[in-house]
């Protein structure tokens, strides 16, 4: 394979990895080897490194002396954590919607999403359900407008993909759920009613994490 830099060939390669480490191609525990890496993908090893830089910034391997890096473990732990932090920068992203939109014309990126997610539960696509899920925080950053808050969430964003993934065919029984959860939001959005917008994202955060335990404990 053979890569050309656009933006960032680090980035790309960042991507490529991270892929086949949420998709559970590279287990954890497993060693990510520079020179392999390099040889296989025929970019720099300078490349591969700043991209496992990124990689470990993203939660998704670490980089220990003389062991070099290699894909980070799922534990109970770590999951519960992930999801209470996540929960809590939603709610500011929800927060943040309330209080700065203006007209209707400004909550039609998130109503179009809406459409999207009822197609994807209607086509039992979980991948593109999970993608869209994402896509609202997305929609949000720039009611935030906090370039801090819009890269903890990038960074973490990678790791909770990981953890859907693995909770895959248990999030079908939660596609329906989902949408109910999300139309409640947007009328607590529509309100600017921060009890809601809390109480709505904690139950889906709840809920989220339940269904990633599952998986984890079944694996």
């Amino acid at each position: 394979m053979t890569f050309k830099a656009l933006d960032s060939l680090s980035e790309q390669i960042a991507h490529y990895l991270a892929e086949r480490i949420v998709r559970g191609e590279l287990k954890p525990g497993e060693r990510i080897q520079e020179q392999k890496v390099t040889a296989a993908l025929n970019v720099s090893r300078g490349s591969v490194r700043e991209a496992l830089l990124i990689l470990e910034r993203r939660h998704l391997i670490e980089i220990l002396p003389r062991r070099g890096a290699q894909v980070t473990r799922m534990t109970e732990h770590n999951v519960r954590s992930l999801c209470a932090l996540m929960s809590e920068l939603y709610v500011l992203l929800g927060h943040a919607v309330a209080e700065r939109w203006q007209t209707r014309e400004q909550l039609a990126p998130f109503l179009a999403i809406q459409v999207r997610l009822q197609a994807c539960y209607e086509q039992q696509d979980i991948t593109a359900f999970v993608e869209e899920s994402f896509n609202v925080m997305r929609a949000a950053f720039p009611f935030a407008d906090n370039p801090y808050l819009q890269e903890t969430i990038e960074n973490l964003q990678p790791a909770m993909s990981r953890s859907y993934f693995l909770a895959l065919e248990q999030r079908k029984a939660s596609m329906s759920e989902y949408l109910t959860l999300f139309a409640q939001l947007l009328d607590a959005v529509v309100a600017r009613d921060p009890a809601r917008i809390r109480s709505v994202l904690s139950a889906y955060g709840q809920r989220s994490c339940q269904l990633v335990l599952a998986a984890l404990a079944s694996a």
